[in-house]
């Protein structure tokens, strides 16, 4: 009797520990699921650790998930485990579908599915199991390990640099899978006062952002699929012309080679060649520039560009600009050095239209945009659907503070670049559409995307298999820790002013010239996209080919503030107000450092000092070193 009792007990223990039942449905859902596994035996073989053929992991997020099952006629009876918890069975019959939700059990991170004791024994493919990809879930800061006081600083920070003269910025921070911040500042053209506010549906020009969620995705999810490969050479896709209708041409200070050593170079290179810059080409030509002088890289009135492509941005002038791109020779001997290049990634742009037989923008909507449901990420904003009023402004007299009012090109913009791609190459010789260049997003959906990089998919939408990540994330020089494949890593300190210090070295990202960034920390699954439209303001004169934009001068513009300040404190439940307090003070002291000598009062370095100084004096510890540091400001 007494047994009985113990074993009644028992079983009433267990029922309490095991989750809901199994829920019968009419169908599973066609997929492409992260695992698709059948027990006992999943492997497909027994394998003499034994323990491995029950159990399986998978990536996941706490808090969410749902699970299939598909139940064999012959199975009587089994018992079912998510991380240690079991799930109720007993109520499931042989032949049935069901659903499972384990968002009780799941973890971050990966997760371990047990299936173990099926009745009969002997059976195979007694239990298949059904797992989907997570997705981005709204969250609290608080619940993942974000103090709140970090994102307050850096929204005060933003916000005082807009008070004080800087452009507009938009936020968007996920851990753990859930969308645990999203913010905006200031207005989509800081110039005209009568500009809409920044929202956070506004969408941003993501510039070089655009290589790794273009080209890069592209190339991720057809490697996968097993239909290109990074070792591939550029000559078997794109054909003989690659190799054969290069022209003469002999860059500055570069001693060029012989045709035949040329014809050697490019018949070298491959994809991955050109996806880590390190394929020989120049940092760019400007192709839609007719008098541009290539060997000289600037405008020369009295130069014929041999590259010439036109500067229409239409289809036919983009097809030119391929055949532009051919004749285009090397600058050095491929795999010898690394030159960043968007000439690789508007190669790379045709290469993937080559594969895949759709214009870049196609593929990437109906392979990733659409599925993942993300409404707020385009190319040609005015041609989609979007008005300039949607997006942020860029630079305010066309191109021309960006070449130093130097260029005079016919067509060549001078007005306030608004919904119109920044990248001249990308506007006037790709039709807005380039690997190089070109989305416009908003920093939700962007954040959305990149998290896809964590688990390789998002729903039921498969895209990038764990080796493929990483491969692509991995480093790709013993010396150069800081790249890998198109990405950005942070190696050994390699991109501090990016990704902050407090990042893991595995942490990869990608910066864009107008004032954008993405960047993951998989070892804390941390996602980052700080967008801004830096510049969307005045030139700095006498010009500095540093920081030629006022905008550049702000805190709120180096990016990498943002992750620097969003780790203090991440996982730990110490008081970080004195931290935070002390570092304001920092950088107030440090942003005097950057005036230059003989600046006036106006000057942006100026006002950025009295952004931060302003910033200080709201914190009663600091007040009176506040005011004596407002009074060392140029006067």
């Amino acid at each position: 009797m007494r047994r009985l009792i113990i074993a009644v007990m028992i079983s009433l223990c267990f029922l309490a520990s095991a989750e809901a039942n199994l829920t019968p449905v009419q169908s599973i859902p066609k997929y492409q699921w992260q695992k698709n596994i059948s027990f006992p035996d999943w492997l497909g073989y027994t394998d003499d650790t034994l323990a491995l053929n029950s159990m399986a992991s998978f990536n996941f997020w706490h808090g969410q998930g749902t699970i299939y099952l598909k139940i064999s006629k012959g199975v009587k009876s089994f018992r079912l485990f998510v991380n240690g918890k079991s799930l109720d069975t007993s109520s499931v019959s042989g032949g049935g579908l069901y659903k499972a939700d384990i968002s009780g059990s799941a973890l971050n991170g990966t997760n371990t599915i047990q299936v173990s004791n099926i009745e009969p024994y002997g059976l195979k493919n007694a239990v298949e199991v059904f797992i989907p990809y997570p997705v981005v879930l709204e969250g609290r800061p608080e619940d993942e390990g974000i103090n709140p006081e970090t994102l307050a600083l850096i929204s005060d920070i933003i916000s005082s640099d807009i008070a004080h003269g800087f452009t507009s910025a938009q936020l968007a921070v996920i851990r753990n899978g859930r969308m645990i911040y999203s913010n905006a500042w200031g207005k989509t053209d800081s110039t005209n006062p009568e500009s809409p506010e920044v929202t956070r549906e506004t969408l941003y020009d993501l510039a070089s952002v655009s290589k790794v969620l273009s080209v890069n995705y592209a190339v991720q999810k057809l490697m996968t699929e097993g239909l290109i490969d990074v070792d591939m050479r550029v000559s078997d896709i794109l054909g003989s012309g690659f190799l054969n209708d290069t022209i003469s041409l002999k860059y500055k200070n570069t001693k060029m080679p012989s045709p035949k050593t040329m014809h050697s170079w490019k018949s070298s290179i491959t994809i991955r060649d050109l996806m880590c810059h390190r394929a020989g080409y120049p940092s760019e030509i400007h192709y839609y520039d007719k008098h541009y002088d290539p060997s000289e890289f600037r405008h020369n009135d009295k130069a014929v560009n041999p590259l010439y492509s036109g500067i229409e941005g239409n289809a036919e002038t983009r097809a030119k600009t391929l055949q532009a791109i051919l004749r285009t020779p090397l600058m050095y001997e491929p795999r010898t050095k690394i030159i960043y290049s968007d000439i690789d990634y508007m190669l790379m742009c045709f290469i993937v239209e080559k594969v895949t037989g759709k214009t870049l923008d196609v593929y990437l909507q109906e392979n990733f945009w659409r599925p993942m449901g993300l409404s707020h990420i385009t190319y040609n904003p005015l041609k989609n659907g979007f008005s300039a009023a949607d997006c942020a402004a860029t630079e305010i007299e066309g191109n021309m503070t960006t070449r130093g009012y130097s260029v005079n090109i016919k067509g060549l913009r001078d007005y306030v670049i608004q919904g119109e791609v920044h990248d001249e190459k990308a506007y006037h010789s790709m039709n807005g559409v380039s690997g190089h260049a070109g989305i416009f997003a908003n920093a939700e959906d962007t954040a959305k995307l990149v998290s896809a990089m964590l688990t390789g998919g998002y729903g039921g939408n498969k895209f990038f298999s764990r080796n493929v990540i990483d491969i692509f994330t991995s480093s790709q020089d013993k010396n150069k820790g800081q790249w890998g494949i198109g990405w950005w890593r942070e190696g050994d300190n390699g991109r501090v002013w990016y990704f902050g210090s407090q990042s893991s070295s595995g942490t990869f990202g990608h910066q864009g010239f107008t004032g954008t960034l993405v960047m993951s920390d998989p070892s804390r699954n941390l996602v980052i996209a700080y967008f801004t439209n830096k510049l969307n303001s005045k030139a700095v004169k006498p010009l500095s080919r540093k920081k030629t934009f006022s905008g550049n001068w702000y805190t709120s513009s180096t990016l990498g503030f943002v992750s620097q300040i969003l780790s203090i404190g991440m996982d730990s439940r110490e008081d970080i107000s004195e931290q935070l307090g002390a570092l304001t003070a920092d950088m107030a002291y440090e942003s005097l450092k950057l005036i230059p000598k003989g600046a006036e009062r106006t000057h942006p370095s100026v006002r950025n000092a009295e952004s931060k100084i302003d910033l200080l004096m709201k914190r009663d510890e600091y007040a009176d070193e506040a005011v004596r540091l407002k009074g060392m400001l140029p006067r």
